[in-house]
């Protein structure tokens, strides 16, 4: 796999890796535990998902701007990589729930929020910016689009097993306290917590089933459901901040991955001193043009790739609490020697083992085209992509044309609700199709922009695909919305249209995107 490709790029990969599976740690119970831990309904909880989401990226194009700036890409890394650990920390201390003073743990919680994004900005547009560099060589170039769909793949590695280890640690605290696991429960006795038995009476008697069901020993009604919620409550959460734990080790395996690799990387500070001692006023002149005219082909597509991450990154958000509400989880229950996984959280492990298991059979498709000499260009592969993705949304579509909107669930009885739930099987194929998609238009984003951003702009243009990336995470509160006030089949239109508009754009754009990149 590596064959062909430079030395540095197995050790940025494996970094990469273990950053990622801390990261995805996180991701893959974010919003769920956000809602459970505070009891925030499913748009608040999407604003502040939608700000840290998009501030991950947004902060990116700072940490080009430092590096570049700076000279010090590989000490910008590591600081990152030091950030993110104490950001996790401050996110993984127990603290109670249902917490005492909401504001001040809020509060808490989304500075550590902030520090992640931070130190990620530090860490993974400059870490981008080397791997491109490496194929800056001669003997390397045509290589570029391949090294980046391993590198991509070894960051979704760790995305695989992340929300196993999230489940595991929750559910083994679960556990541990005599409780067993119901996603419905934490809403419920938030709402119990809130209303007492002036709750709405069906949720009063689903909240009586569930308190009975998930006591493991005697299977008896709680006598006191204020203390029964108090407690699962207290322990659900609890164990979210357990597998929080886990990515600060994930951090400090991707930190002693990075140290033993550094020297393998390249020094962009070198490169462009060299450069600039060897360039005449004439080439400066026009290195001038040209930039300007990269820069335009840049943006145009920063600006198509908008669409697809605010359709992608429902991924945690939207479609998560569609799995919670609408799939039957009790299918899926994978019983391991310390716990049981089950729970909404496991569909996070779909897209990346497809990326994983996909990304060599594109890998294969692309290079035999490429010796028929039929290979589509990068700009195309991108367009194509979009179109794809919103083939996904139609497929989740039509699977959702007989379900019944959001705000009509909390009238349902516990029966109904069994009933109305679909197979995991539209949630395995919605990440299909979706990862894809992405398969066509991430690790060939960045590919593009590495090879036509300006030498001297390579951070600065990885920082701006990550805040394009921001842009798109900005809005992924409107799925929320959609999610929660309109049916259901509406909500993912509105994503099917976004990304099909947007393949439409992109593709009339190629010939022009493709003779700037030659």
């Amino acid at each position: 796999m590596f064959k062909n490709h430079p030395k540095g790029l197995l050790g940025a990969s494996l970094s990469n890796m273990g950053e990622r599976f801390g990261f995805y740690i996180m991701m893959a119970i974010l919003t769920l535990f956000i809602s459970s831990k505070f009891g925030l309904d499913e748009t608040t909880t999407g604003y502040i998902y939608s700000a840290f989401y998009a501030s991950t990226y947004v902060l990116a194009l700072i940490g080009g701007l430092i590096a570049d700036k700076t000279r010090n890409y590989k000490g910008t890394i590591l600081t990152g990589i030091i950030l993110m650990a104490v950001g996790y920390l401050i996110i993984a201390v127990p603290t109670p729930t249902p917490v005492p003073d909401l504001p001040m743990y809020l509060t808490l919680t989304c500075a550590g929020l902030f520090v992640i994004a931070f130190g990620n900005g530090l860490f993974k547009g400059n870490l981008q910016a080397l791997v491109g560099q490496m194929y800056d060589r001669p003997e390397y170039a045509k290589h570029r689009d391949t090294g980046f769909q391993v590198f991509y793949m070894f960051i979704n590695v760790g995305g695989f097993v992340a929300p196993f280890i999230a489940v595991g640690l929750r559910n083994w605290w679960l556990e541990v306290n005599n409780f067993d696991y119901n996603a419905a429960l934490p809403e419920l006795c938030h709402k119990y917590l809130s209303h007492g038995n002036a709750m709405d009476v069906t949720g009063l008697e689903n909240l009586q089933k569930y308190a009975q069901e998930v006591v493991i020993d005697g299977r008896i009604i709680p006598a006191d459901l204020t203390a029964f919620c108090n407690q699962y409550l207290d322990v659900f959460n609890r164990g979210f901040q357990y597998a929080f734990m886990a990515a600060i080790v994930a951090m400090f395996i991707s930190l002693v991955i990075y140290m033993i690799n550094k020297k393998t990387f390249p020094d962009p500070a070198q490169k462009k001193s060299g450069r600039a001692a060897e360039t005449s006023r004439e080439e400066i002149k026009m290195s001038a043009e040209e930039i300007r005219r990269r820069i335009w082909a840049l943006f145009a597509v920063f600006g198509i790739v908008i669409f697809f991450w605010f359709s992608f990154h429902q991924n945690g958000y939207s479609l998560t609490y569609f799995a919670r509400d609408y799939i039957n989880l009790d299918i899926i229950n994978i019983n391991i020697y310390f716990t049981t996984l089950k729970g909404a959280e496991l569909f996070q492990c779909v897209n990346p083992f497809f990326v994983v298991f996909l990304t060599p059979v594109i890998m294969w498709i692309f290079g035999t085209l490429r010796k028929k000499d039929k290979e589509p260009s990068t700009p195309k592969k991108i367009g194509i992509g979009m179109g794809i993705a919103a083939l996904g949304y139609v497929f989740l579509l039509a699977c959702s044309i007989a379900l019944p909107a959001k705000d009509t669930l909390s009238t349902m009885s516990s029966e109904a609700l069994n009933v109305m739930r679909i197979t995991p099987m539209v949630m395995v194929g919605m990440y299909f199709i979706l990862t894809v998609a992405e398969l066509f238009i991430s690790p060939l984003g960045l590919s593009f922009v590495s090879k036509v951003a300006p030498p001297h702009l390579q951070g600065l243009m990885q920082g701006c695909w990550l805040a394009a990336t921001a842009i798109g995470n900005i809005l992924l509160f409107i799925g929320g919305i959609l999610y929660t006030s309109v049916p259901l089949w509406a909500c993912w239109l509105v994503f099917a249209a976004a990304c099909g508009l947007s393949m439409i754009v992109m593709l009339l754009m190629v010939k022009w995107l493709e003779k700037v990149a030659k």
